[in-house]
């Protein structure tokens, strides 16, 4: 006899996502067909679907490979296409609501218009007075329902902040704020999604839930007598515990969310144009190192943990093996136009792009920066990659290389163009967001997108926001003649990116670079020269493949760091074109010699300088302490060129370092390495 395989935790969110979509279809397909008096039962049993909807997807985001009771797989994909799923639903249904919502306001509207037309002599008088009873309920629960529709357009206007809680409601998730009945919240925030940002008399701040909450009266009437139709049962009161977030983008974007208000202010000064918001990206990237370039170099641990998955050494040419990926292709900045220009009180620091990939949910990359620059007078057009004397910056670098291996059939890039500020009365600096726009890699039937020019518009608001413009104020002065749009049109900011595919010479070399990166085209040959190296430790060199012991190679310790700080990889790239402008062809085409060359320079350039106590620590943005940096940096490579190396440096009692620490020469592989990487 066979027994039945129990259920695991997945297939059944499965199951229940099925259920729903069958009910959102039998939904939406009743509407089609409904009169006006079933607008109202439909519309609640959207808002029930909603809420299952909901329900259901923060079950998913809980779930844990772990907890099924026997292997699925192919699981990670499997959980992306369920959130998909919900995604969908839960917008349909959204689409769905305010369409009922409308029908609904327009039949009251109806209602209210035919009443007006009545006879004024007022002929049906006594035929009111013989109504029923039931005739009588019916026209009540009509007039509650219209009441109710009047206060949650009056809840919905955006000159109400003021709201008194209904019920109480404790904190489910982290950034939840808590309530008792009867409190008073200052909203500062109204989200879409009917997750408000509030503020309470302690000056506490979170989200709270729209559904508990009405329009405070000010008018001296009893909160009783304001809220005594409505019944909010307290869903959280029998002690759930509140859950952690762990979605790596949520601190991020709750920072977004709860700092809102410098951006509100900015822009109720005339500061800044109505779009802007604090930067997405900026704030992943300084939530820790997850989203950084030095991160996703290091070698990522297949499933198992006992492999590396994108290091792999091919004995027959003594080197690693190269890694062909899904996406592997040249992105170039042009330029961007038409971009808004700040008020005079703000003091721009930088202006510059981030860019990652992107799904339209989740950063699937390392987030990518490129500093652009700009004229005086013509401030609006941002530009990348000038001609300047020497070594290009690589920081101003437009050509950027792209590799991914991801399976998301929505993957993109997303391109975020920031500014860097310090506002003139107070000093205070930050970043905000001047627009982003999101391209696909891959059309609806999976082939890759055409390699060319592509004419990006801006959209305004953060990446997880739609419909809202840069700058709004440009569209409100559009008149309604064709000229005026198209004058209009060519106002709306724009980013220009070429997508360009690559040669097999190129191809070549990319695939020695991690599964997953994006950075400079000009610094690729000293990351190559760095996998060559690590793959010779971990690979080659190692006398045990089951040793987790730590290796002594001061590159490996210390290489990832040029990447979060692009004066210091200048400076190497400067010091590696020196010594290779010197060497003979068969010099060059020998891998060994190559290697070996690298490692002396880095140990002449760069590695004494990480510990330099002369050079100031790296600060985005910050104009006097790069150029002290860059001071610095020029001076020590210019005496390791006259002295033939930095030994003399190293022993000169003019020059001090910081305290010797292990983690200068020691590389633990084990804890640098990426683990089952949630975005890559």
């Amino acid at each position: 006899m066979t027994g039945r395989r129990a259920r695991g935790p997945l297939q059944r969110v499965q199951r229940r996502s099925r259920h729903l979509r069958d009910q959102v279809e039998a939904l939406r397909a009743e509407n089609a067909a409904a009169s006006g008096g079933q607008r109202q039962a439909l519309r609640r049993r959207c808002m029930q679907l909603q809420k299952l909807v909901d329900e259901n997807m923060d079950a998913l985001h809980n779930l844990k490979k772990a907890d099924e009771p026997a292997p699925v797989g192919n699981y990670t994909q499997r959980k992306e296409e369920e959130e998909k799923l919900l995604l969908k639903l839960s917008q349909q249904l959204q689409k769905l609501g305010h369409v009922l919502d409308q029908d609904n306001a327009a039949t009251n509207d109806t209602v209210r218009n035919e009443g007006h037309q009545k006879d004024p002599q007022r002929e049906d008088e006594d035929k009111e007075e013989d109504e029923s009873d039931d005739d009588d309920g019916e026209s009540s629960e009509e007039e509650d329902s219209e009441e109710t529709d009047d206060e949650d357009k009056l809840l919905d206007d955006p000159s109400v902040k003021e709201c008194i809680a209904v019920g109480n409601f404790n904190a489910q998730q982290e950034g939840d704020l808590a309530f008792k009945k009867g409190e008073v919240l200052l909203i500062h925030d109204k989200k879409a999604d009917g997750w408000w940002l509030a503020e309470n008399s302690k000056g506490e701040r979170g989200l709270v839930p729209k559904t508990y909450l009405a329009v405070h009266n000010k008018d001296g009437e009893s909160q009783e007598e304001s809220d005594e139709h409505i019944e909010v049962v307290d869903e959280t009161a029998d002690g759930t515990q509140i859950k952690k977030r762990t979605d790596p983008h949520w601190s991020a974007v709750r920072k977004a969310i709860t700092e809102n208000d410098t951006v509100e202010v900015l822009g109720t000064m005339g500061a800044v144009p109505a779009g802007f918001r604090l930067s997405t990206l900026f704030q992943l990237l300084e939530e820790g190192n997850q989203f950084r370039a030095s991160y996703f170099l290091q070698p990522e641990l297949t499933p198992s943990q006992l492999a590396f998955k994108d290091l792999v050494w091919d004995s027959e040419k003594n080197t690693i093996q190269p890694r062909p990926t899904r996406v592997s292709l040249i992105v170039t900045l042009c330029s961007c136009k038409m971009i808004p220009l700040p008020a005079g009180s703000i003091q721009v620091l930088s202006r510059h792009v981030r860019l990652c990939l992107f799904d339209g949910n989740r950063v699937l990359s390392n987030i990518h920066t490129v500093r652009a620059t700009w004229q005086p007078k013509n401030p609006q057009m941002w530009t990348f990659s000038p001609r300047v004397t020497g070594i290009l910056p690589s920081l101003l670098d437009g050509d950027c290389f792209v590799r991914s291996n991801s399976p998301s059939s929505d993957i993109g890039f997303l391109f975020e163009l920031g500014i860097t500020y310090i506002r003139n009365s107070t000093g205070e600096r930050g970043e905000l967001s001047c627009g982003w726009v999101f391209q696909k890699l891959f059309t609806s039937d999976g082939m890759p997108v055409p390699s060319k020019m592509y004419e990006l518009p801006l959209n305004g608001g953060t990446p997880y926001e739609r419909g809202v413009e840069v700058d709004p104020s440009i569209s409100r002065r559009a008149g309604s003649s064709v000229l005026q749009q198209l004058i209009t049109l060519k106002k709306q900011p724009v980013l220009l990116v070429k997508l360009r595919s690559l040669s097999t010479q190129s191809k070549d070399i990319l695939n020695l670079l991690p599964e997953t990166l994006i950075g400079s085209m000009c610094y690729i040959h000293l990351l190559i020269f760095y996998r060559q190296i690590l793959g010779d430790a971990l690979l080659k060199d190692r006398i045990n493949m089951q040793s987790a012991d730590l290796i002594c190679n001061p590159i490996l310790a210390t290489f990832p760091q040029l990447m979060d700080q692009p004066d210091l990889m200048d400076a190497l790239r400067s010091a590696w074109a020196d010594r290779e402008r010197n060497l003979k062809r068969s010099e060059k085409r020998d891998r060994e010699f190559l290697k070996s060359l690298f490692v002396l320079v880095y140990h002449d350039s760069v590695f004494p300088l990480l510990q330099s106590t002369f050079l100031p620590s790296y600060k985005w943005a910050e104009e006097e302490s790069e150029a002290s940096r860059w001071r610095v940096i020029a001076d020590f490579l210019r005496k390791s060129r006259e002295n033939d190396g930095a030994l003399q440096s190293l022993l000169s009692s003019e020059n001090t370092h910081k305290a010797f620490d292990i983690s200068e020469l020691a590389y633990d592989f084990l804890g640098e390495t990426r683990k089952n990487n949630p975005v890559a």
